[in-house]
């Protein structure tokens, strides 16, 4: 039977099962990490454009409706 942890016990066990996990992740190299920044950062220019070019024609055709 496993001996009852108190408050300070539990934070220290799941510090040490943080460690062990981190130490299986597969981290990316710097070419890795450098292209998928670039597709993040294209993908949101990407995105912001069109949703700026929808806002764009929506309101240019809303607005004289409204007014």
């Amino acid at each position: 039977m496993s001996k009852k942890l108190g408050f300070g016990g539990r934070i220290a066990k799941f510090f040490r099962q943080v460690k062990a996990e981190l130490k299986k992740v597969n981290w990316p190299n710097k070419e890795e990490l450098t292209k998928n920044t670039a597709v993040v950062v294209v993908t949101i220019v990407v995105l912001t454009l069109f949703i700026a070019l929808i806002d764009l024609i929506l309101g240019s055709i809303l607005t004289p409706i409204i007014l």
